[in-house]
């Protein structure tokens, strides 16, 4: 039985990385006035970020550093993570734990890999590291690694890796992987890029894959663009949000064995402003939930279930990178009904969003000096 002193551990963690904000920013909303207080600073392109079990925070940083977050600060990177090829959009992108983490240790990585460490040719690829992450102190180590994806075809190009990994109900790991600048690839489907794959921990095929003909069996959804945020929703449906060319930008709900479209379809045009594809629609390809135009080049994705903020449970929270935008998806049901835009052009380059354990919203922003920011209703 717990005493009427009993705290937590997350809530003092969090407490503590709250005490010396360097910096706060407050707007009206929906749910009222809202605060962003800046809790850490200094990061190098921070791309993902993840609450272990006693509240601090995993921070991956582009350039191939995986940081323990302790009361705002950062301790010495961890070893043992993966080279990667850190040019372009490449670099050391999602971390996400396994469900059974407090006992195991056990994270995903994922990261752009070059030829040489993958036994390929040329070029770089999405690959996905398990390790177990053994803390010590303010920082750690990890130990058993395994790299237990890698997409099929490498190529040269230094753009659209996507990459987040999400961890199912059943256990089994979705990997995001983008078209690799070739948008072609997306709609071949022998080939790993533009798609969500489908893995079991250990890198196997699930048995319950979808497998339609030509299909690599990995596969789980092709027609993608390049996605960049992916979360679950609590009865265990993804969800994705995709860059677009100029305007485009999806959120999709990918149905095994689904072809999103691109770039036979798309709501957005070509860089050169011509054209793509075949228009908005075509027989035998799904339809995003909603698109923007213009582009906010939308970046991590979770679902609001936090106590603080009420009226937002079950919306969809994502970045906006070109954006600079903090983006409230009205959910009823599996429909978009509405969207609010939040702190617009005043955080700088969101590039992933997490609802914390205590209710508030947690972002990174993508800068050579990357910020970690709370927001939450004014006085929490």
């Amino acid at each position: 039985m717990r005493s009427p002193a009993y705290v937590p551990a997350y809530v003092v963690a969090l407490s503590l990385l709250l005490s010396t904000p360097a910096f706060a920013q407050s707007m009206e909303s929906s749910a009222g006035p809202l605060q962003a207080q800046v809790l850490a600073e200094g990061l190098d392109h921070p791309w993902a970020l993840a609450f272990l079990p006693d509240g601090r925070l995993l921070v991956t940083e582009r350039s191939g550093q995986l940081l323990v977050l302790t009361e705002g600060v950062a301790g010495a990177p961890v070893v043992g993570t993966p080279e990667v090829y850190d040019q372009g959009q490449g670099g050391l992108l999602d971390v996400a734990l396994a469900p059974d983490f407090a006992e195991s240790g056990r994270i995903y990585l994922s990261f752009a890999e070059t030829a040489a460490h993958a036994g390929q040719q040329r070029g770089q690829g999405t690959a996905v590291m398990a390790a177990r992450l053994v803390l010590e102190g303010d920082s750690g180590r990890l130990e058993d690694q395994q790299v237990i994806f890698r997409m099929n075809k490498f190529t040269t190009t230094n753009r659209h890796f996507g990459s987040r990994v999400v961890v199912g109900l059943d256990g089994n790991l979705f990997v995001t992987v983008g078209d690799r600048g070739d948008q072609n690839r997306a709609q071949d489907f022998g080939d790993h890029a533009g798609s969500v794959v489908r893995i079991a921990p250990d890198g196997a095929v699930p048995a319950d894959n979808p497998r339609p003909d030509g299909w690599a069996p990995e596969l789980w959804s092709k027609g993608h663009r390049n996605p960049q945020g992916a979360t679950l929703r609590a009865d265990g449906q993804l969800f994705t949000v995709e860059h677009g060319a100029r305007g485009g930008d999806e959120v999709n709900n990918p149905q095994p064995g689904g072809n999103y479209g691109w770039p036979v379809i798309s709501y957005g045009q070509d860089y050169s402003g011509l054209s793509i594809g075949e228009g908005t629609e075509k027989p035998g390809l799904e339809q995003p939930l909603t698109y923007w135009d213009p582009s906010i080049s939308p970046s991590g994705l979770d679902f609001y279930d936090g106590a603080l903020l009420p009226g937002w449970q079950g919306d969809l929270l994502t970045g906006g990178l070109s954006g600079h935008v903090l983006v409230r998806l009205d959910m009823e049901g599996d429909a978009i009904v509405g969207e609010e835009r939040l702190f617009e052009g005043q955080l700088g380059r969101i590039r992933d969003v997490k609802t914390g354990p205590d209710g508030a919203i947690y972002v990174i922003t993508d800068a050579d000096n990357g910020r970690l920011i709370r927001i939450a209703p004014q006085g929490e």
